[in-house]
């Protein structure tokens, strides 16, 4: 999730866009860069880190600028981006925007062009030379040639053009993407398109813009334009042009920012994590991406390992902190069932001080959103030592976990700007998945049809998602009521278990009170003594269809823990009316099946903790005593 900008007017545009950059740069933070178009030419600055190198290195250009040559501050039309690596690490090379080789095309990118390793050989055969990793440079090349064959085929120059090889270059390109584009022999215009990325129209007078996010230009004009699905928009300082990708004529939904600034960076929520929560069937949706080949092989982002490698592994360990060991949890079950290989779940901070026995043999998989996490860096090096295959599931590109793993998955996920993860989560069970979906296959244990009907239940999860946060206003009324509960317990059975540590650990972080999760079997084991007048339970029920003797246990356990008093607030799918009589609180989610079911039930258990810290008057982005990232053991 990078964040974008563009700006086409009278005022010098490179303010503008550094303004626009400093507040998308939530959006991503592992390089930023700026192109300018100035009297012909396209003056261009990027950089690694955060936005301030950008800017210390534009400050030292303008002191070397040479006063009678119109420098990068002065041209009216520029583009800017701050980037969230994903194809090539963060690097200055790999820093948007790429330049065409004809040196006057210069394009950004928000997303992932799927096809871009078959587009990038067909370049290479042509000569085209690269000079990045990314998946964007496709674009900008072939947006250079497109611009060439239409100059070459007596098509007029001018701002129309650059809107007509934009729509031939979306054509050619398969996934999610935002792209902005300018030529420097184009002036006064910049070029947009957008696919399943999001791309808004801020619209001025003398002068539009065009950015991912309309915090980018609220602080110059309120009035904005949403762009539909595939298509093509061109602003000038005077007009704004919106076609679909074949050229017809086409409208975006015109709409006005009523928040303030700070509140534009959150889209309009109060919390950031609110913003995150609303951004998770995107973020599962961009994990799914591209991840199965025509044939039905599972893609992975980097592979060291041979299929051979993965058939040799005889147990899996699973090691995460926090909210990624209960990911692991989860992904546990799904493992084991499609695999039949051991697996286990650890502790990060503990796996390598009991000892584990490991060998070639063994595959570790490590999970952390920030790549970085020290106790599962020391654990997956642990693993190295004793000759053990790691594959890493990270958010992370180009951070260490990845560098020192064997393979990796990226979840693609964006940035969380919220200490207590939300997507976090999701995106890393549903990584989970896809390698689980991996090894069953290369196996031999599931054959193509079965691994595409697999992920073809998780591409519907996006729309079930969406569906529950539609309906999700009951839950934030309920976390208003329970603000003064002392304690709230959680129980769960199957992968509603870890859906319920996870459930427990967000009440925790976020509202400061007494929050326990159990498996619903030991209940009688002696949680059940905690049970008193009011207690507040939230019980995750698994669905009657799919684990109908868990489901049938499970309502049982409600039923003595109500008859001891508990307020019960019961998380069940929809249509489950045995689970009724039992509900002081009933939140139904969509119907999934049992092994995917935690991508739907922990959602509101993420409200609700979001909202009970609200209720109680705490910072929810930024948590008591936490950080995002434990870089230290």
């Amino acid at each position: 999730m990078c964040g974008i900008v563009g700006y086409a007017g009278a005022r010098p545009a490179l303010g503008i866009v550094l303004d626009g950059l400093r507040r998308l740069e939530y959006r991503g933070y592992d390089s930023a860069g700026v192109a300018v178009v100035c009297d012909g030419d396209l003056l261009t600055e990027k950089k690694a880190g955060k936005l301030a190198n950008l800017e210390k290195a534009l400050a030292e250009r303008s002191t070397a600028d040479d006063d009678a040559v119109p420098g990068i501050g002065a041209g009216t039309t520029g583009i800017g981006h701050t980037r969230w690596a994903t194809h090539g690490g963060p690097t200055d090379r790999n820093a948007h925007p790429h330049r065409a080789r004809d040196g006057r095309v210069a394009v950004i990118h928000n997303g992932i062009i799927e096809n871009f390793a078959k587009l990038r050989a067909e370049l290479e055969a042509e000569g085209v030379e690269f000079t990045s990793d990314t998946d964007t440079e496709c674009a900008a090349h072939l947006l250079a040639g497109e611009l060439s064959r239409l100059r070459a085929a007596g098509e007029p120059d001018g701002p129309t053009l650059l809107a007509t090889a934009m729509r031939q270059v979306c054509q050619r390109l398969e996934g999610a993407f935002t792209l902005l584009a300018v030529d420097a022999a184009i002036p006064g215009a910049v070029v947009g398109a957008r696919r399943n990325s999001p791309l808004v129209v801020g619209r001025g007078v003398g002068e539009n813009y065009l950015a991912s996010d309309v915090s980018a230009f609220i602080e110059h004009t309120r009035d904005a334009v949403e762009l539909g699905q595939d298509q093509v928009v061109l602003i000038t300082g005077e007009a704004i042009e919106v076609t679909d990708f074949t050229g017809a004529p086409a409208t975006g939904k015109d709409f006005h920012i009523d928040w303030d600034a700070s509140a534009a960076e959150k889209g309009g929520y109060d919390y950031f994590m609110l913003k995150e929560i609303a951004e998770q069937p995107q973020a599962i949706a961009d994990t799914l991406l591209g991840r199965l080949k025509e044939n039905g092989e599972i893609v992975l982002d980097e592979v060291r390992l041979s299929d051979q490698d993965l058939r040799d592994a005889d147990k899996i360990f699973i090691v995460a902190c926090g909210t990624s060991y209960h990911a692991g949890m989860v992904a546990k079950y799904a493992i084991e069932h499609w695999t039949r290989i051991p697996c286990e779940v650890e502790l990060a901070s503990e796996f390598r001080y009991r000892d584990p026995v490991l060998d070639r043999s063994t595959l570790v998989v490590a999970i952390s959103q920030s790549g970085e996490t020290m106790d599962t860096l020391m654990a997956l090096r642990h693993a190295k030592e004793q000759k053990a295959r790691v594959l890493a599931i990270c958010n992370t590109n180009g951070s260490t976990i990845p560098r020192e793993s064997d393979a990796v998955l990226y979840t693609h996920g964006g940035p969380e700007v919220a200490v207590a993860s939300t997507k976090a989560f999701l995106t890393q069970v549903v990584a989970c998945y896809l390698i689980g979906l991996h090894l069953a296959q290369v196996r031999g244990i599931k054959y193509a049809d079965e691994v595409a009907a697999v992920v073809d239940q998780l591409q519907e999860m996006p729309d079930k998602l969406r569906e529950l946060l539609a309906g999700i206003e009951p839950v934030r009324e309920l976390a208003r009521e329970l603000k003064a509960a002392p304690t709230v317990l959680f129980i769960g059975r199957h992968v509603g278990f870890p859906v319920a540590l996870e459930g427990a650990l967000k009440l925790k972080e976020l509202a400061y009170m007494h929050a326990e999760g159990f498996a619903a079997g030991e209940l009688k084991h002696g949680p059940i003594s905690l049970i008193d007048q009011g207690t507040p339970v939230v019980c995750i029920v698994p669905s009657p269809a799919g684990r109908g003797m868990l489901h049938d246990k499970i309502v049982s356990n409600i039923q003595e823990i109500r008859a001891r008093g508990a307020r019960t607030i019961v998380i069940a799918e929809q249509g489950d009316e045995a689970v009724t009589p039992y509900a002081d609180h009933l939140i139904y989610v969509p119907r999934t099946p049992t092994l995917l079911a935690p991508l739907v039930t922990t959602v509101p258990l993420q409200v609700l903790a979001c909202e009970i810290a609200a209720a109680r008057g705490h910072d929810v982005d930024q948590p008591r005593n936490l950080a995002k990232s434990v870089t230290v053991e």
